[in-house]
């Protein structure tokens, strides 16, 4: 995907035209179920940082990560060959790392939401990690107060929606692939959650699904930020706002010799919301799908046990 087949849309116009940049980001999404966000305005060096963290975590030997495996895949480490793509046949090529939100003592949430665990070997890792979850966090919170307004929402309809979501920060190590094979390095999917936030990557590899069935790559500009609908705001908005199916390719051959590293934000729902179509979501152009109500964190489950981490 290309600038001439999507166009950036500044976050600057965040503060100086926000209804010109709510309509154009709806626009991408509801054409794309993607959009590209310029000039983010997040401190380089401190991604990098955050970056530098994750990479000294994967790079330590197998029986250390192991011991920071963690329950369903919510918190802790995930090893290489676990998860894989709904209906797939193969596991995914990758290994990875959940943050998720801490919660003091007593919180209801806490029994959807576990403690994070932290790697000992590597000081700098839960600062970094920490800064970067609550900056995608806050970051994605703006997203939303856009989508609200291009819905004919209230500006801050999912401010109270989300503010104790279930959301997962996922640091993401593709190792080189050798040779050719059955997996690739992240197989067809869409997301469980509400949005998506990323990053740019260091590799290649991020593919979208058109309407016309061809993958078109996605290779954002500098200073910007990958965002995509997740499958719980598909159903919210009875697919006005589509999720849309993407995959990460493996490298080419002159490539192969590089891993790839990248750090999504799972922006999800508070566990007790309940996601009911929206009323200004139906129309002749999107019937009502009659889906049943459904809470955030029954949806994340069952999705979860389909990629095989419950």
């Amino acid at each position: 995907m290309t600038q001439a087949s999507i166009q950036p849309v500044s976050f600057q116009d965040f503060g100086r035209d926000f209804d010109g940049f709510s309509r154009d980001l709806g626009g991408s999404f509801a054409r794309y179920g993607f959009a590209v966000i310029s000039d983010h305005g997040l401190p380089q060096d401190r991604i990098d940082r955050a970056i530098a963290a994750a990479k000294a975590f994967f790079a330590l030997p197998e029986d250390v990560k192991n011991k920071y495996v963690g329950v369903g895949g919510q918190r802790g480490y995930t090893p290489f060959g676990i998860e894989t793509a709904k209906d797939a046949k193969h596991f995914d090529l990758k290994e990875f790392w959940h943050m998720g939100r801490d919660l003091p003592a007593g919180h209801p949430y806490r029994a959807s939401m576990p403690d994070n665990v932290w790697p000992a070997e590597v000081p700098e890792f839960h600062a970094e990690i920490a800064w970067l979850f609550q900056t995608l966090d806050a970051l994605g919170r703006k997203v939303l107060e856009a989508i609200a307004t291009y819905l004919k929402l209230d500006r801050h309809f999912f401010d109270a929606t989300v503010d104790q979501g279930n959301s997962i920060l996922r640091l993401l190590h593709y190792p080189p692939v050798p040779k050719d094979g059955p997996n690739i390095r992240a197989g067809a999917h869409e997301d469980i959650n509400v949005i998506t936030l990323l990053l740019g990557a260091e590799e290649a590899g991020l593919e979208v699904l058109d309407r016309d069935g061809r993958w078109l790559p996605i290779n954002p500009p500098p200073g910007s930020v990958v965002c995509n609908i997740g499958d719980m705001l598909q159903r919210l908005t009875n697919k006005v706002l589509p999720s849309t199916t993407h995959r990460v390719v493996n490298p080419a051959p002159e490539r192969r010799g590089f891993a790839r590293y990248s750090t999504p934000f799972f922006l999800h729902f508070n566990p007790d919301y309940e996601i009911v179509t929206l009323p200004g979501c139906v129309d002749e152009t999107h019937p009502d799908q009659g889906l049943p109500p459904i809470t955030a964190d029954a949806f994340l489950l069952e999705r979860l046990r389909e990629i095989k981490l419950l």
